[in-house]
């Protein structure tokens, strides 16, 4: 499968210009599967997506990484042009920046350390418990706009939030469903999945409002057209993800 979309990228690489500008692309490189170190290797399903852009659109793409909750600032203040970290639309940063189109579809997941399924099985369980979320994610907006979000916990990590909830320091996490799988899959740490999800969440790359970041913005965003339709963005979503959620979730049903 890695070979299939080098493929399609080396293809496209053919009709490049020769001069090539810089697109800065902030991420903290501790989400996995989306962006993480390996082996001293910054890789995942966001380093694969803005490869892929940048062999279309003919750009240099440069990976800034940065705490969590770091690259919207570094946004605002030009340090970076883009942020590819599972950015979440919100009508908040809508208000501040200009979105591209989706590239994943995917739910709010809470998730508890193995054997507490049973006394939480979703948000409506989280009454009197203890909840991490990581700084700056849109999980904690998410968590504060339930009716009952008085009687909840909330705390908010820098990271190591599954390592607390599997050793009992905080009840549950919330995640996107996704990556909180793949955790689970590839992670010694026991922990499982505590009901459905409860929210839908499309991730978007956010650019500035201005001239310059509008126009990257219309570039990249129709660069992720063409990875969508030459299946390319596919093929990245089932390399990292064993699934392909980059449709809505209602067409991917």
């Amino acid at each position: 499968m890695r070979a299939t979309i080098l493929s399609a990228v080396l293809a496209v690489t053919t009709a490049l210009p020769a001069a090539a500008d810089t697109i800065r692309v902030g991420m903290s490189g501790g989400y996995f599967p989306f962006t993480f170190t390996r082996a001293d290797e910054l890789q995942g399903f966001e380093v694969d997506l803005m490869n892929a852009v940048g062999a279309i659109t003919g750009d240099q793409i440069e990976f800034v990484t940065m705490s969590f909750s770091g690259p919207i600032g570094a946004l605002e203040s030009g340090r970076i042009d883009t942020v590819a970290n599972q950015i979440t639309i919100t009508p908040e940063r809508e208000a501040k920046f200009a979105f591209t189109q989706p590239y994943v579809y995917d739910g709010a997941q809470v998730v508890v350390k193995a054997g507490n399924e049973g006394a939480i099985t979703g948000p409506e369980s989280l009454r009197g418990k203890s909840v991490a979320v990581n700084l700056g994610s849109n999980f904690e907006e998410l968590l504060r706009a339930l009716p009952y979000a008085s009687e909840i916990d909330i705390r908010t990590y820098e990271s190591n939030i599954e390592q607390d909830t599997a050793l009992g320091r905080v009840d549950a996490f919330v995640m996107d469903r996704v990556s909180s799988a793949q955790v689970i899959k590839e992670s010694p740490l026991p922990l499982a999945l505590a009901g459905q999800p409860f929210s839908e969440i499309r991730n978007a790359l956010p650019f500035r409002k201005d001239e310059a970041g509008l126009a990257l913005r219309d570039k990249v965003d129709a660069a992720i057209t063409t990875l969508k339709d030459n299946g390319t963005l596919s093929e990245i979503s089932r390399k990292w993800l064993d699934a392909d959620v980059t449709k809505p979730l209602a067409a991917a049903e």
